[in-house]
C-alpha cells in the first residue's frame, strides 16, 4: 500500500492537490474532516477558534499523532493500494503514518508565501477561515506548535504553489504519475 501526504501551511494548496487526486481517481482522506466531525460533536460553531481549540485539545488529550490514527482505519477501509492523506499538521503524525505503512507513506510539502495563501483565505469562504492576515499568522504558529515545521522538512519532495494554478496543477499531477507508475494496481 502507497500513502501520499500533503503537509503545509494553511491554504498553501493541500486541498487543491487532493481535489487533483480525486479526479485521478484516489482516494482522498482529509484529516481536518475528523477535527470538523470532532467540532460538531461537541456542539460547537466551525469557525477557526473552535476547530483550532479541539484540534489542540484532541492532540494534548489523545496525543500529537491523534488525527493521524484516527485516519489510519479510513486509509486501510479504502482498499485502494494508493490513497492520498489531505493535511499533515505535525512530526508525529508524519511518523505515525511511516510506522503504519513503511516505505509506502510518501510525503509531498506544498509552498505558499504568506501573502498569497492570505489571498486564497479571502476567496474560499471556508467557516473555520481567518479574517485578516494575523488571524492566518496566529493559525501558522499554532500549527507550527504542532509540529509543522518538522513534518515540512520531512518531506520527499516540495511542490512550490506561487504561481498560476494551471502550473500548480500540472505540478502535482506529474508527481502523482510518478507514484501511480509505480503503483502495484497500474
Amino acid at each position: 500500500m502507497k500513502i501520499i501526504a500533503f503537509v503545509g501551511m494553511p491554504a498553501s494548496g493541500k486541498s487543491e492537490a487532493s481535489r487533483i487526486a480525486a479526479e485521478m481517481g484516489i482516494p482522498v482522506i482529509i484529516m481536518g474532516d475528523v477535527i470538523r466531525k470532532e467540532v460538531l460533536k461537541r456542539g460547537l460553531e466551525p469557525n477557526d477558534s473552535n476547530t483550532g481549540m479541539v484540534a489542540t485539545d484532541l492532540r494534548k488529550c489523545e496525543g500529537m499523532n491523534a488525527v493521524a490514527r484516527r485516519c489510519v482505519s479510513q486509509i486501510r477501509e479504502t482498499g485502494s493500494e494508493l490513497v492520498v492523506v489531505d493535511g499533515v499538521r505535525g512530526i508525529a503524525e508524519v511518523e505515525c503514518f511511516r510506522q503504519e505503512f513503511g516505505k509506502g507513506f510518501v510525503l509531498i510539502s506544498i509552498y505558499a508565501p504568506l501573502e498569497v495563501r492570505f489571498s486564497r483565505v479571502q476567496k474560499r469562504g471556508r467557516s473555520d477561515d481567518m479574517d485578516s492576515i494575523d488571524g492566518l499568522r496566529q493559525r501558522d504558529e499554532r500549527e507550527l506548535s504542532w509540529g509543522m515545521g518538522e513534518a515540512i522538512e520531512a518531506s520527499n519532495v516540495e511542490i512550490e504553489n506561487n504561481f498560476a494554478l494551471e502550473t500548480f496543477r500540472k505540478d502535482v499531477s506529474d508527481v502523482l504519475n510518478n507514484y501511480l507508475k509505480s503503483s502495484p494496481e497500474k
